[in-house]
Formats: C-alpha cells, structure tokens, sequence
C-alpha cells in the first residue's frame, strides 16, 4: 500500500470510529513569534510565526503547526506538520493500556515545505507519567520526497510546574532520524522554557513568554552541520 492509500485508508477508519456519540475532548489553539540568530543551513538570522492547534477526540488526537519563516533579505518559506493518532482502543472497542500506558495509536505526520511532501506512518504510545501533562513516543517509517526513505523516533513532552506562585511550562520533542545513502542520522532536541504572563495580565489563556532552545546535529541529515539556536519566545494561547 502506498503512503497515500495509507493517509485515506486512515481517515475511512477515523470516520468508521467515529459513531454519533463521539465527541471533542479539548482543543488548543495558539500563535507564537520566536527570533533567533544561531541557524544553520541558510540565513542564519530569522523570524518565526507560528500557528499551532491541538486537539483530543474520543476516537485519537490530532496536531498541527505551520511554520512561516522571514529571513533578514525579507525573502519568506512556510513549514507545516499536520500529525493525526486513531486510538486503537477506539478502533476495537477495547482497553489498550496497562500501567503507565494510557492508549497506542496508529500515527501519522504530514510534513509539507515549498517545495516537498514527506508522509510518516508507524505506531504512537501515550503515557501517564507524575507531574507531565502529556508524554507521547511515536515511530515511524518515513517516505521522504527529497532524500531516502528512513525511520524516525519522535518523543513529546509537557511538564508544567510552579516557583513561588508563579506558573511555568518546559515542553518540546526530540526527533532522531536513522541514516541512508542521501542523509546521515539526525537528531533535533527543540524545547522552550516559558513563564505564564497571563496571570499576572489577567487573561483567561495562557500567554508565554520564554526561551527555546535547538540542538539539531545533521540537520536535514547533512554531514557535520549541527546547530545549537536559543531564541526569544512569545505566545499567546487562546
């Protein structure tokens, strides 16, 4: 089956899933602006808007962002990621979980650039860990436009804690990438570190301001080139 066929054989089985009862969970929807300059791989100096939505359903979960980059000619690119899970509990109508797993799923990312599609399919777990919002591990089998197909682990994480009345959130992912005859191994460590100003300015949702960190070794899977990127951080959830 190509990946294709994968992507629409996986919404028929969403849609067969999805009885009258299912419902929405939650959802989250945000905007964010990130300004760094320490890239690799192009103009080192970049603006970043971010438009990110999230969502639960009783049938799996699903999560998008787009990225739209402004480097310092002013030329522009979008990247986007949309990554929907069906739960398999849903799927048989039984309990996939034991412990601290709380569900597997099948997974699946469509990566899009301006000039690319890659599409990732494999298998994704959800855990309960203390003190972690969420906790999720994905694998997957890349069918990659522009370099070899490969395997890549992907984890997600978000770990919200308090300092003195003060509310604080580190999240991020961590990508590996196995090696091909086209591209090395890569590994991208993103994660952000970000005080809730909405407290203070008496907003309902949250509205971050913070710092993300990158070390991305290979990035894009070439030879030698590893980035290590802090950048300002500013988003606002509503």
């Amino acid at each position: 089956m190509c990946i294709k066929s994968f992507f629409i054989a996986l919404c028929g089985a969403v849609c067969l899933s999805s009885t009258a009862s299912a419902e929405q969970l939650w959802s989250n929807f945000s905007l964010s602006y990130l300004n760094g300059s320490d890239y690799e791989v192009g103009d080192n100096q970049r603006e970043v808007l971010t438009v990110e939505h999230a969502s639960g359903h009783s049938w799996g979960d699903t999560f998008f962002f787009m990225d739209h980059l402004t480097y310092s000619d002013e030329t522009v690119s979008n990247y986007f990621e949309l990554s929907p899970r069906l739960s398999l509990s849903s799927l048989f109508g039984s309990a996939f979980s034991a412990g601290p797993l709380k569900g597997i799923l099948i997974a699946t990312t469509w990566e899009g650039g301006d000039s690319f599609n890659n599409y990732l399919y494999g298998v994704g777990f959800s855990f309960n860990v203390p003190g972690f919002k969420y906790f999720d591990i994905n694998l997957y089998q890349a069918s990659n436009d522009l370099w070899d197909n490969d395997e890549q682990l992907t984890v997600t994480w978000g770990l919200p804690f308090d300092i003195a009345g003060a509310g604080f959130l580190y999240d991020g992912f961590l990508d590996y990438s196995t090696s091909s005859d086209t591209n090395e191994a890569e590994t991208n460590f993103t994660s952000q570190l970000k005080w809730n100003a909405g407290k203070l300015l008496g907003t309902k949702a949250p509205v971050y301001i913070g710092i993300e960190y990158a070390y991305w070794t290979n990035k894009f899977g070439i030879d030698g080139v590893d980035e290590e990127n802090l950048c300002f951080l500013l988003k606002a959830h509503f």
